[in-house]
Order: C-alpha cells, then sequence, then structure tokens
C-alpha cells in the first residue's frame, strides 16, 4: 500500500546499507527505480524525485551509499567509486527480493555523481531494463585537469595518500563554506544555497581529500555505448559547472540506441527545483513508461 516511505537495509559486502522504498497506490507487481545521491549527497534529499516517480506508478528504491547518511561503512565521508558501483549491483539484488515489484522491469535513476554511475552500473547489469542519467559526471580526469591548480592538487592528493599509508587520518574538506578562503567541494553560493536548503540530520557537510583521488580515476562515460539495447535518458543543464556539458555530450554520441537528451535551461542545481525539477522529472517519467512497460 501506498503511504509512508518504508525504511529497509541490505547488505553490501559486509556493509549494512540504509534504504527507503517508496510504493505507489494499488496492487500487483509494478515497475521499480533505483536511485542514489550524488558525491556527497544524502538519499533524503531525493524525496521529491521519488515521490514524483511513485505518483507516476513506479515503486522507488532509493540508498545511501557506503559511508554516507543512514549507512555504515567507514571513513566517513570518503567517495569510493568501486565500491558504490558494487552497491548499485546489490541494490538492483535487494529489490528483486520485494514483494510488490516487478523483478524484471528494473530501472535505475542518478544525479551528478551517481549520474555517472548508472550509466556504468547499468552496463555491467544486464537485470537493469533501462537508464535516465540526470547532469552526470562522466570524465573525472578531464574535471581535475580543468582545475587552475590541477599540478598542486594532484600533489596533495598524492601526499594525502602517502599520508594514509602511514597510518594517518582521513583529511577532511567542507562540501560548501560560506567563508570563500575556506576551500570546500562545491565553492559557490549556488550550491551553498542547494545545500542549506536541503540540510537535513543524516547529511554532514564533509567529504574526505581523498575522494578527490578517486574521482581523477573514474571514467563511467567510457561505459556508455556498452548500455544498448537499453535504454538511455540523459539531461542536461546547459549551464552546468558542476558537471561540464562537453564530455556528457561525447558519452552520449557513443552511446546505442535507443537513447534521448534532454536539455534543461540553468546550471547543475536547477534540475533539483523549480521549472528545471518538472521538466526533468517528466522527461524522466515518460522514459520509464516506455521503456519499463
Amino acid at each position: 500500500m501506498a503511504g509512508q516511505p518504508q525504511d529497509l537495509q541490505f547488505e553490501s559486502e559486509a556493509t549494512l546499507l540504509a534504504a527507503r522504498l517508496y510504493r505507489p497506490e494499488g496492487s500487483g507487481p509494478v515497475p521499480v527505480i533505483v536511485m542514489a545521491h550524488g558525491f556527497s549527497a544524502v538519499m533524503e534529499q531525493l524525496a521529491p524525485q521519488a515521490e514524483a516517480l511513485r505518483a507516476a506508478g513506479f515503486a522507488v528504491l532509493a540508498f545511501d551509499h557506503p559511508c554516507f547518511g543512514l549507512s555504515a561503512g567507514e571513513p566517513r565521508g570518503e567517495v569510493d567509486p568501486p565500491r558504490q558501483l558494487r552497491a548499485w549491483r546489490d541494490a538492483v539484488s535487494f529489490v528483486r527480493t520485494l514483494d510488490g515489484v516487478d523483478r524484471d522491469r528494473i530501472g535505475l535513476w542518478g544525479s551528478s555523481f551517481s549520474g555517472g554511475h548508472v550509466i556504468q552500473a547499468g552496463a555491467l547489469d544486464p537485470r537493469v531494463r533501462c537508464v535516465v542519467s540526470q547532469v552526470p559526471f562522466v570524465a573525472g580526469w578531464d574535471l581535475i585537469a580543468s582545475r587552475n591548480d590541477a599540478d598542486a592538487f594532484v600533489a596533495l592528493l598524492v601526499s594525502e595518500r602517502e599520508r594514509r599509508f602511514a597510518g594517518g587520518e582521513p583529511t577532511m574538506l567542507a562540501v560548501t563554506s560560506a567563508d570563500p578562503d575556506i576551500p570546500c567541494a562545491f565553492p559557490g553560493s549556488t550550491a551553498r544555497r542547494f545545500f542549506d536548503e536541503v540540510r537535513l540530520k543524516s547529511w554532514t557537510n564533509a567529504v574526505t581529500l581523498s575522494s578527490f583521488e578517486h574521482v581523477r580515476g573514474y571514467e563511467p562515460g567510457l561505459w556508455a555505448h556498452r548500455l544498448a539495447p537499453r535504454g538511455l535518458l540523459v539531461i542536461v543543464a546547459e549551464d552546468d559547472r558542476v558537471t561540464p556539458v562537453p564530455p556528457v555530450l561525447e558519452a552520449f554520441a557513443r552511446a546505442g540506441e535507443p537513447k534521448q537528451l534532454v536539455r534543461v535551461p540553468g546550471d547543475h542545481f536547477e534540475v533539483y527545483g523549480g521549472p528545471g525539477f518538472d521538466l526533468a522529472m517528466n522527461a524522466a517519467i515518460a522514459w520509464y513508461r516506455e521503456h519499463l512497460a
């Protein structure tokens, strides 16, 4: 029965991950969407997207990546792409055990950093029927190389690896900061407003510095051509400065059919509220209705 989402847990590589199941009205096996948060967010921040999909008749399983939100895992705030990718595949295994969902009609939804995850996870997992990738991160090397201080930053990451190898605790970096002199993962007022508006108890304003070393070696866009014949919907924000559009378009061009590209006016965070949210979610719902029917 529809109502309040159901809090669940599943295990991924001996780590308990927190999940939330949204069930639509009605009965009978329904298609299910698996979703998770981006680089430094938590699943609770995706409640509007989950509710929109539930209202459209889909079940939704949202979960927190290891080391984030309500999920277990150490070190806290560590973005580890291979570990997170395996968690996505375990989430698909878990959702197939639940009553009331159609185990053969599974879609993935990801945004920002998880927008890259769903491309690679979908390509690797034949149980997935289609994917929606919103403002996706697809090219780690280029993202780090585009920094004005790229060489110094890479040297800092290498130094951090050696320090942690010697037994040191992870260096933490703020996600956002009101002080322009404090380094953070997402500088600028737009990112700060987004995280301030959706600040929740399960969210922490910190990620490990080593997360950026992991990001540098992660290239999910290279898997785009391996998803077909499962469908790929890519949603880009035309003025995105967080996940630049050109590498996304290159990945989309490599993808096979069926595929669709949707452009939303505004910056990276436009898809999380206002008209951009409606455009993105309407496109996602139409895509799932076509490919999970």
